[in-house]
């Protein structure tokens, strides 16, 4: 069983502390994903985990041995792992099957043996068409399946993946996050999944582990981590949302001129409300939280129109359907539903 644990796992470079006590449990077969900002120590974590390096503090056991503590790291070449890169490292002078058979034949497996399971690997994704073509002669996406084939050809224990997308463009990245989630299905490989994305995590992942600052945020189903954020961190990274500050009383919070009554969360003096769960209107509906505004600014995003409407104290952005169209100077009602508005500690 390729369980993966990390327990108090602490990484320091000088002064700069990159991983600050990470305690994270993942499932046999389970898809994780390590979802942050830049410098968030999501990537030191993966290599940690590969390997690469060797934390200062704290173990990584795998299937409950033990292969990392202070000092000391199984090399990488031991471990029965394969990790993706952003670069995909194929090799440009071997064709698509070639690069796929790599690591078989590193392990000096049989002739007969190698050619099955390549052929097996390039059927399930989708390469047997390309299999004599050279690295030079695919597009990204199709580089990424070799990539992904040729990790997975080995039967690792474990797969790493380091920001696989980053290179492609938005129309490729959309098809290769399904791609990642049915291979994944197709041979429930523990897998753990770098990404500063919330798209790809929100599309692959069984859990979310949300990082910031070297520590872990929240841990959560895709959506828990989005209807449930549990910090203001959490809550601006995934899927954008307005934060109001004020002063808290009962389940009300007074942020300036605006007295807002909240109904999730367990208190706090913040409170947290999505874009798209905002209401406008031209006259005042009737409840509780309704406020005057102005549209300070319009913007055509496709599907919707996004807005920014001066509160007085306050500025707030509101996504609406297309239908409601209001030009900059407009003055409108805004909405906060108390069955949106979330309260947060911090």
């Amino acid at each position: 069983m390729a369980s993966v644990e990390l327990q108090g796992i602490r990484k320091a470079y000088g002064k700069l502390t990159v991983a600050d006590g990470i305690d994270l449990s993942i499932r046999h077969g389970e898809l994780v994903c390590l979802l942050g900002p830049s410098g968030c120590g999501k990537t030191t974590t993966l290599r940690l985990i590969a390997g690469f390096i060797a934390p200062d503090a704290g173990q990584i056991l795998v299937g409950g041995k033990r292969l990392s503590g202070p000092g000391q790291a199984e090399p990488p070449e031991k471990r029965n792992m394969s990790m993706i890169f952003q670069s995909y490292a194929l090799w440009p002078h071997m064709t698509v099957a070639e690069n796929v058979a790599y690591g078989l034949k590193l392990r000096r497996l049989p002739s007969a043996e190698v050619e099955r399971k390549v052929d097996a690997m390039l059927k399930v994704a989708k390469l047997r068409p390309l299999a004599s073509r050279y690295p030079g002669e695919l597009s990204g996406g199709q580089q990424q399946r070799v990539a992904l084939a040729r990790a997975l050809a080995v039967e690792p224990e474990t797969l790493l993946l380091d920001e696989p997308l980053s290179n492609l463009d938005t129309n490729l990245r959309e098809e290769m996050r399904f791609e990642i989630r049915r291979l994944h299905d197709e041979f429930r490989y523990t897998t753990v999944y770098v990404t500063h994305d919330q798209l790809e995590a929100m599309t692959t992942a069984d859990r979310i582990v949300v990082m910031n600052a070297g520590r872990i945020e929240q841990i959560g189903s895709p959506e828990d981590i989005f209807l449930r954020p549990q910090s203001e961190f959490v809550a601006r990274f995934i899927g954008g949302t307005n934060i109001l500050r004020g002063t808290a009383s009962g389940r009300t919070v007074q942020a300036g001129a605006l007295a807002i009554h909240w109904e999730l969360g367990e208190g706090g003096e913040i409170v947290s409300i999505r874009p798209h769960e905002i209401e406008l209107a031209t006259t005042a509906p009737d409840g509780p939280n309704v406020f005057p505004g102005t549209v300070l600014r319009h913007t055509y995003i496709g599907a919707q129109r996004d807005y920014l409407i001066d509160l007085g104290d306050t500025q707030i952005r509101v996504v609406t359907a297309l239908e409601q169209h209001f030009e900059p100077g407009s003055q409108v009602f805004v909405r906060l539903p108390p069955r949106r508005c979330r309260a947060l500690v911090r």
